[in-house]
């Protein structure tokens, strides 16, 4: 038997394909249920807000949640989390901070790019130049892609033309 995630992700995959929208993150956390959605060239107000109606009439006919629950659309950001191995893989060659789990070994925040991705693990090169390092999936506390904001404009600075 399916568990409940894997049959809403079958309920709102189809409709969000259909709306141009592609499913980054389906996350179902005590009573929210939280999507997250991205197309080529971002998401905007009416992406979501279409995408909200047309999946909560989808999720009120399946029922496939038990109980009450908030939904949640929302885009990635510019940050975003990285919880699944396949966003690890969206992330390849990405600027990353990965907060490791409590007892163990070495430091426990990493900052650097996703060197390479698989089913047990992410390696990471450092942005300190220090080693290359391998973690697994498990040892991950938290993680996330990392904006690199440009330099600010000078004040008084002429814009370039």
């Amino acid at each position: 038997m399916p568990d409940v995630t894997s049959t809403v992700r079958a309920v709102v995959e189809p409709i969000l394909d259909g709306l141009g929208l592609e499913l980054f993150d389906l996350e179902l956390r005590g009573g929210t249920l939280r999507l997250t959605v991205e197309k080529p060239g971002g998401v905007d107000l009416d992406d979501l807000s279409i995408a909200t109606r047309s999946v909560s009439r989808a999720l009120d006919a399946a029922d496939p949640i038990p109980g009450r629950y908030t939904l949640e659309v929302s885009s990635p950001g510019l940050e975003r989390p990285l919880r699944t191995p396949a966003h690890f893989a969206w992330a390849r060659g990405r600027d990353v901070v990965v907060k490791t789990t409590p007892g163990e070994d070495g430091v426990r925040r990493i900052a650097g790019v996703v060197l390479d991705v698989d089913d047990d693990g992410v390696r990471i090169a450092p942005n300190d130049g220090g080693s290359e390092v391998a973690l697994r999936y498990d040892e991950i506390q938290r993680a996330r892609t990392v904006f690199a904001w440009g330099p600010a404009p000078k004040p008084g600075a002429k814009e370039a033309r």
